[in-house]
């Protein structure tokens, strides 16, 4: 009884060993975590490149309406108003809206201009977002006097107003989520910059505000929310 077992037992094993049914399914067993891993890498990677697309896109557009913004009597220069930034922004809001612009980032419109002396001058700066971000390149006022503020932008490539004119220039922070459990860029803070000068003659000695009053964006306030 017990020889017929073993050989019994012999065959079988020998069957086993040629049956290779199985064989995919434990190729794939192994392979699986990591095509999955490669497929939400690629994922990450790609929305990533969008997101600084569209990133660039919010500021190169800010840049340009802030430099159009005002009103329209061609007879004196334009005065620009608060509710013509708030206009703005709105505008980024919407080129935005489906990265979450403001929930997840941070909108910096600076003045810069000429101050008496001849420097550089931000006149005036707006904000909006709910990332908390300061100007990396100077707050409003700075530069007001004298002419120890050198401009706007990174060391060898500043940006500077000439005299009798402005320069709009913005700033964009955006904080990046991952939509993949790898988390690989998870948090990562994507920031562009973009300077328009002024297309038209515009009036230089203040941001006005209308009666009635509309919301000022000062940049101590964080939210996504219009100011």
């Amino acid at each position: 009884m017990t020889r017929i077992t073993a050989h019994r037992l012999r065959r079988l094993t020998r069957r086993f060993g040629r049956d290779t049914s199985g064989l995919a399914l434990v190729e794939f067993a192994f392979a699986a975590p990591l095509v999955l891993s490669m497929g939400m890498l690629g994922t990450d990677t790609a929305l990533m490149v969008i997101t600084h697309m569209q990133v660039s896109q919010v500021a190169s557009q800010v840049a340009d309406n802030a430099s159009r913004i005002g009103e329209q009597d061609v007879l004196t220069a334009r005065k620009v108003f608060e509710s013509d930034v708030n206009d703005t922004f709105i505008g980024a809001e919407k080129l935005g809206e489906n990265i979450r612009i403001f929930q997840q980032g941070r909108v910096i419109v600076s003045s810069l201009q000429r101050n008496s002396s001849g420097g550089q001058w931000i006149k005036w700066q707006r904000c909006r977002g709910a990332k908390v971000f300061n100007s990396s390149y100077g707050v409003e006022g700075a530069g007001a006097t004298g002419t120890s503020f050198a401009g706007m932008g990174e060391p060898g490539r500043l940006i500077t107003a000439s005299a009798g004119t402005a320069v709009m220039f913005v700033e964009v922070a955006y904080d990046f989520d991952s939509i993949t459990p790898l988390n690989l860029f998870d948090n990562q803070v994507i920031r562009y910059t973009a300077a328009f000068n002024v297309r038209d003659n515009r009036d230089l000695n203040s941001l006005y505000n209308s009666t009635p009053a509309a919301p000022v964006a000062r940049c101590n306030v964080y939210s996504a929310n219009r100011p």
